[in-house]
């Protein structure tokens, strides 16, 4: 098989790096995943005393099959190191009691989304490049909070790209939807929609594989691409910090050489986690990957029975990125785990579609034991916050206090001491009602004047993005319903050729 990227749906599928990025989403619906990564060879003592961005060029290196040594280069200091992250390196791996957090939100929109969104951009300008691409790209964006911000963010202004983002209007913070709404940028389109992320994220995909709005497009000279984790570009860098945590573990004393480690990540579509699988893959020490899901626990349950189910309630919570009841890469596991068999994948797949369940074999399910995985209701995900407040004045954004409950729960039911690292996806301060609250009691304030009220109370500070950020004007109102996405995206269009003209 020639080397590169096919199709979970498909063999006959097969692109490089920088088509898999363009594209997004495969022809046929499937994901595109490296049918390389068993050949990768990666010597383990490259990683130690290297800095975060000597670890992303190597992992890049082993991926990006088509990219030279300078186009990763730049794209790692365009994205990590020109000033878009607090301090000179973009994560910080922080211990607290008995574990170590490692926090993903020092970038320019204070969630982890920002690791992968500030380098996607520089990555697809690459691979326009590198496949003599003379269109220009519509970027297309399903979001549940956190990746919308961050993608208008890194896309912003970047010329011969637009971006469309959907959200759902009442399903993220207040926040959230702020920093969306207030982004500024004549190549950027924010879009409310009636109804949750699994509404938007089906639109999404059904516009992506639409072929009247693709030849609509393609009359003005346009291709659609994608900046959620389904885009391989949006998943491979997510791969770095796992890495990076380990060896900063390794730095500091905490482990010796191949030791295991646990990673525990609150999951809603499946990709930071999935990240971790990979850098598992690739060689990394990884005794468990621990999955924490909110009210939402569809993953939960996957894991423990074998069985996926949508056919349920749908929570609103306080953890609202986590609010998926779809979560897309899984596929991207079940195609690993099913030995590369395409033709399972697009059996479970269509029954996911058409029944909205289906039934892994247990044989399959044998093969998913790097994971474990526990949930958290709201009443626990608050006690969770204020009880590492009160014990060691730490802040714990609602995802973050999920995981940190199924860590306890696992904690309690394996009696397991492996080292344990929490992937800290956001600030404390995106969530800053539900914290405070959760910590302190009700507050009457609006939410803005409430995180003034939690950094005093706190001692902590507001991070620079979310100050003053009600001061800001609103730069975009859209809202439609989930039936008329396509619309949306035909409107901005229109506005994108008139600007040009």
């Amino acid at each position: 098989m020639k080397k590169g990227y096919n199709s979970t749906r498909s063999k006959d599928i097969n692109v490089t790096a920088s088509q898999g990025i363009l594209q997004g989403l495969a022809p046929d619906g499937g994901l595109f995943v490296p049918n390389f990564i068993d050949q990768i060879n990666l010597d383990p003592t490259q990683f130690i005393g290297k800095n975060y961005g000597e670890m992303a060029k190597a992992i890049f290196c082993a991926f990006l099959d088509d990219f030279s040594a300078k186009q990763i280069d730049d794209s790692i200091q365009g994205a990590y190191y020109s000033g878009k992250f607090e301090e000179k390196e973009p994560v910080a791996l922080k211990k607290v009691n008995d574990r170590y957090f490692l926090e993903l939100f020092h970038g320019p929109t204070c969630a982890f989304k920002d690791m992968a969104l500030t380098i996607l951009p520089y990555l697809m300008v690459e691979s326009m490049k590198n496949v003599n691409n003379q269109q220009k790209i519509m970027i297309l964006t399903a979001t549940s909070g956190d990746t919308g911000k961050a993608a208008l963010e890194g896309f912003a202004n970047v010329p011969d790209i637009s971006i469309i983002v959907f959200y759902p209007k009442d399903g993220v913070s207040t926040v959230q939807e702020k920093q969306m709404l207030t982004q500024i940028g004549d190549n950027t389109c924010v879009v409310g929609v009636d109804g949750n992320f699994d509404d938007t994220q089906n639109g999404v995909k059904l516009i992506l594989n639409d072929p009247q709005l693709a030849a609509e497009l393609a009359n003005a000279n346009v291709i659609f691409s994608s900046a959620n984790s389904i885009n391989i570009g949006r998943l491979l860098p997510q791969v770095v910090y796992y890495f990076y945590s380990y060896y900063e573990l390794l730095k500091r004393g905490e482990i010796q050489p191949n030791e295991k480690i646990n990673f525990v990540v609150p999951t809603g579509n499946f990709g930071n986690i999935l990240a971790g699988y990979y850098a598992a893959l690739l060689g990394l020490p990884i005794n468990k990957l621990i999955c924490a899901s909110n009210a939402n626990k569809v993953l939960t349950d996957f894991f423990k029975t074998g069985s996926y189910d949508r056919n349920r309630d749908f929570y609103k919570t306080s953890s609202p990125s986590m609010d998926i009841l779809i979560s897309s890469n899984l596929e991207r596991l079940l195609y690993d785990v099913s030995g590369a068999d395409p033709d399972a994948v697009s059996d479970l797949m269509a029954q996911l579609k058409n029944q909205g369940a289906y039934q892994t074999s247990q044989t399959l399910m044998e093969k998913t034991g790097l994971f474990y995985a526990g949930t958290a209701n709201e009443t626990e995900t608050a006690q969770a916050i204020k009880a590492i407040f009160d014990d060691s004045h730490y802040l714990m954004d609602p995802h973050t206090a999920v995981a940190n409950k199924v860590y306890d729960d696992y904690l309690n039911e394996t009696g397991d001491t492996t080292k344990t690292v929490i992937v800290s996806t956001a600030s404390p301060y995106k969530f800053g009602r539900s914290v405070y609250e959760s910590i302190f009691g009700d507050c009457d304030c609006n939410d803005y004047e409430l995180l003034n009220i939690l950094a005093q109370k706190t001692g902590t500070t507001i991070p620079k993005p979310l100050k003053d950020l009600d001061k800001k004007a609103n730069q975009h109102q859209g809202q439609c319903d989930k039936t008329d996405m396509s619309q949306a995206v035909l409107d901005f269009l229109n506005d994108q050729v008139d600007k040009n003209d």
